[in-house]
């Protein structure tokens, strides 16, 4: 039994995401992978791969979601799976997973939405799990826990760690705004932690679209750091106040996370040239925005 369970163990080590060959290479710092694949092709969004099978074209995800991958791939700088809308798909869920990511290019990173967070000896197993098995080129991290909960993951030098600091749900303002004896919100002390945090340069920050001004103060806390935006498009994020509050001095140093936008832009059989055509949009107005916000500096 001991050596039929170390065996499925070496396996699933073995498993690289979205079928992805690693072995053998060097696998490059998540902040160079990003910014090269941003130059490639152009573009600052980041597509999330939430697949809702209420909302989707047909029901076979992993079929649904390369033929997105496909239809997209040279439009973005990085994916983002959920990882909740695999797991609530019971088993053979995080098999679905892999399946559907076999068609991500391999220069493009993929960002594993997972939120997690824990006492160090828990985090150290999530951070396994998500680097060493299914090899995620970054993930989100919930900062709740403190250092201890978040250093298993920064110990993965060549891994970006996002921490989860400002978010783009109404509920946000709950915790994230309350003000501490000091004066600073809440958000704002995690930000500054996450850059005290960064002695690996593998840390950055996410911050909602919907909240423009608080990626602003973000970006002034952490000036050199990456900032993931979600919460453009279903959201209704503003995007060209979230460009403008998120690029950094030299106008990049952000990743734009569009999901439903871009996902279900279709529910016929044409959702992938619709996909695609709702991604080229997006990229083409970031890129708009960016350049009329660099004009204005």
């Amino acid at each position: 039994m001991r050596r039929l369970l170390e065996a499925k163990v070496s396996k699933a080590r073995e498993i690289p995401a979205g079928g992805r060959d690693t072995a053998g290479g060097i696998i490059p710092m998540f902040s160079e992978k990003v910014r090269a694949a941003a130059e490639t092709n152009n573009s600052f969004l980041c597509i999330g791969l939430d697949p809702d099978p209420e909302l989707m074209a047909h029901p076979h995800i992993p079929s649904f979601l390369q033929e997105i991958v496909d239809a997209t791939s040279d439009l973005v700088c990085a994916y983002k799976p959920n990882l909740a809308f695999f797991e609530a798909l019971g088993m053979g869920g995080m098999q679905t997973m892999l399946e559907s990511l076999r068609s991500v290019p391999k220069h493009i990173p993929i960002i594993a939405d997972a939120k997690r967070g824990d006492i160090d000896n828990t985090a150290r197993f999530y951070a396994r799990a998500l680097f060493d098995v299914y090899k995620f080129d970054a993930v989100t991290v919930n900062a709740y826990g403190g250092r201890d909960a978040v250093q298993p993951f920064i110990d993965y030098a060549d891994r970006g760690v996002l921490v989860w600091c400002r978010s783009s749900n109404p509920g946000a303002a709950d915790l994230q705004d309350m003000k501490l004896e000091d004066g600073r919100f809440v958000y704002e002390a995690i930000a500054e932690r996450a850059r005290e945090w960064n002695t690996r340069g593998n840390v950055g920050v996410v911050a909602g679209a919907t909240w423009p001004e608080r990626i602003e103060r973000v970006r002034d806390i952490c000036p050199d750091m990456w900032i993931l935006v979600p919460g453009v498009g279903a959201q209704e994020g503003d995007l060209e106040a979230a460009v403008q509050a998120a690029m950094n001095a030299d106008g990049g140093g952000f990743i734009l996370n569009a999901s439903r936008a871009v996902l279900y832009a279709a529910k016929d059989d044409g959702y992938a040239k619709s996909a695609r055509k709702a991604a080229q949009k997006l990229r083409s107005r970031i890129n708009l925005m960016r350049e009329a916000a660099l004009a204005r500096r």
